[in-house]
C-alpha cells in the first residue's frame, strides 16, 4: 500500500470523507484513516487533558516558552495555528481492534434516501464501516505511541496480529483490516483461548458487531476478558432499515448466517418488530452493563465523525 500525499488528502477534502456514501467510493483504507483523524483531531486540539490508550486529548494552544520541538507542523499547515502536542503519558497501553466478521456484518440499508440512483451507489455495509471506523482508531493509537493489535473473528477465517508499534506495523494492521471477508458466525469462546491470553494484559479492548449471537458467543467472549486488566468497549453497529422499519407491502427476510426466510407484511409486523428490538436493544445493554462493559452504538448510515466524537466522549467520561 503506498504513503497518501498530503495533496491527494487536500483534493479529496476532509469534511466530505466523513459522510458514508463518499467513504464507500474510496478504497484506499490508509488515506482514508489519515484523513479523517487528522480532520478530527483538528476539531479536538482545544482540550488540555492527556490520556492514556486512545484518549485523543493530547493538544493545546501554544504558549510563550514551549519548545518548538513540540509544535505539531502538521496540524499548522492545516489550520495555520500553533498547537503543542502533549508528550506527557501515564502509560503505554496495547489498543485491540476485534471485529465480528461474521456474515450478518455485510448487512447494509437498502432504503437509504441518500443513495445516488444515477450512479447505482449502496450505501456501506457494516463490516465496511467497521474496518473504517477501526482504521481511523489505529491511526489515532499509533500516533500517541500505542502498540495496536487486530483480531477479526468468524468461524470462516480469522485474522489475527499481535500488538506491537511502529509505522510498518500499523500499515500491516490497515492491510489486514483491508482484507477481512466476512463468513460463517462468530466462534464459540472455546476455541479462542489462545488468541484472549493476548488481550490480557494493560489493553483497551474495542468489540465491534451488532451483536447478533444464537448463544451469546460475543458477550461471553468479552466476558471472559479481566476488567482489572483490560478496558473494553463495545461498538454495537445498526443501520437505518434496522431502526427505522422502512419496508411496505410484502417483504421477505433472509438471515445472512442461517439464510432462513421469512415472508410478513411490512404493515402487519412493523411495531411487532421495533418492539422486539427496542427489548434486544435493553438486554444487551444489560448485559454488557452487568461487565463493566462500555457500550455504544452506532448507525453506519450517519457520518463517521459522529461516531468517534461519542466514543471519545465516554473514554472522557469514564477517565
Amino acid at each position: 500500500m503506498s504513503e497518501p500525499t498530503s495533496s491527494s488528502a487536500a483534493r479529496l477534502g476532509q469534511r466530505a470523507l466523513f459522510e458514508p456514501l463518499t467513504l464507500a467510493r474510496v478504497k484506499d483504507l490508509p488515506l482514508v484513516a489519515k484523513t479523517l483523524a487528522q480532520g478530527f483531531l483538528h476539531g479536538i486540539h482545544h482540550s488540555t487533558q492527556k490520556g492514556t490508550g486512545v484518549e485523543f486529548s493530547q493538544y493545546r494552544s501554544y504558549e510563550p516558552g514551549d519548545a518548538l520541538s513540540k509544535i505539531d507542523w502538521k496540524l499548522f499547515a492545516r489550520s495555520d495555528k500553533y498547537f503543542v502536542r502533549e508528550a506527557q503519558r501515564e502509560s503505554n497501553v496495547n489498543v485491540w481492534l476485534v471485529i465480528d466478521a461474521s456474515l450478518s456484518m455485510l448487512q447494509r440499508s437498502e432504503h437509504n434516501p441518500k443513495q445516488d440512483k444515477q450512479k447505482h451507489t449502496q450505501a456501506w455495509h457494516k463490516l465496511d464501516y467497521a474496518r473504517t471506523l477501526l482504521a481511523t482508531i489505529s491511526y489515532l493509537a499509533h500516533q500517541q505511541g500505542d502498540a495496536v493489535g487486530m483480531l477479526a473473528l468468524s468461524t470462516e477465517k480469522s485474522h489475527f496480529l499481535p500488538a506491537y508499534g511502529g509505522g510498518q506495523h500499523w500499515r500491516k494492521v490497515l492491510l489486514q483490516l483491508a482484507n477481512i471477508n466476512s463468513g460463517g458466525v462468530f466462534p464459540p469462546v472455546q476455541t479462542l483461548q489462545n488468541k484472549l491470553s493476548h488481550l490480557q494484559h494493560n489493553s483497551l479492548v474495542l468489540v465491534v458487531s451488532d451483536f447478533y449471537q444464537k448463544h451469546n458467543e460475543i458477550t461471553e467472549f468479552m466476558s471472559k476478558l479481566n476488567p482489572a486488566k483490560t478496558d473494553v468497549v463495545a461498538i454495537q453497529l445498526e443501520c437505518d432499515d434496522e431502526l427505522q422499519f422502512p419496508y411496505k407491502g410484502q417483504i421477505r427476510f433472509e438471515d445472512l448466517e442461517s439464510k432462513e426466510q421469512v415472508l410478513v407484511s411490512a404493515k402487519d409486523a412493523k411495531s411487532t418488530y421495533l418492539a422486539a428490538r427496542q427489548n434486544f436493544n435493553q438486554q444487551l445493554s444489560d448485559q454488557l452493563k452487568q461487565l463493566q462493559i462500555q457500550h455504544l452504538r452506532a448507525n453506519i448510515d450517519k457520518p463517521l465523525d459522529t461516531t468517534l466524537h461519542q466514543f471519545l466522549t465516554a473514554r472522557q467520561r469514564k477517565r
